[in-house]
């Protein structure tokens, strides 16, 4: 199993970012990466120096957004909805993003229900609930 460290996180956003940049070929991940970066330009100075980006990682900052974890979220969400896992995963974004219109904005409120999930499991010590991550995700789809 594929274990990055967060600098390791940080490369690879960045390396995704400068080959984009750059018009370098890219591996399909680095290509996903690339489309969810590029919904993203505040991010992009970031991205453009992966030194200082795994420097800063000594200088946690709990008053701005952290980039490369909110990058991580698109790609995690992007991959389980490509396999659906955990099952019902890919039909709930999916009506999620036809009620919003916006596959990125779907994304976003996906995210919330995400870290909710991994909050409340590593609260309460258990495995994340997958049906109740779901179930989050299709409440939001079906409520105005």
């Amino acid at each position: 199993m594929f274990n990055p460290s967060q600098a390791d996180v940080r490369r690879f956003f960045c390396g995704a970012h400068a080959k984009q940049h750059a018009g370098q070929p890219m591996d399909a991940l680095e290509q996903l990466a690339a489309q969810w970066i590029g919904e993203h330009p505040e991010y992009h100075a970031e991205l453009s120096d992966a030194d200082a980006a795994v420097a800063r990682l000594s200088q946690p900052d709990a008053e701005r957004e952290n980039p490369f974890l909110h990058l991580s979220m698109h790609l995690s969400i992007s991959e389980q909805c490509s396999i659906d896992q955990p099952p019902g995963i890919r039909q709930a974004v999916e009506l999620l993003t036809a009620r919003r219109g916006d596959l990125h904005q779907a994304h976003h409120e996906v995210m919330e229900c995400l870290g909710t999930m991994l909050w409340e499991s590593q609260r309460a010590g258990r495995a994340p609930d997958g049906q109740a991550y779901i179930d989050a995700v299709r409440r939001r789809a079906t409520r105005d």
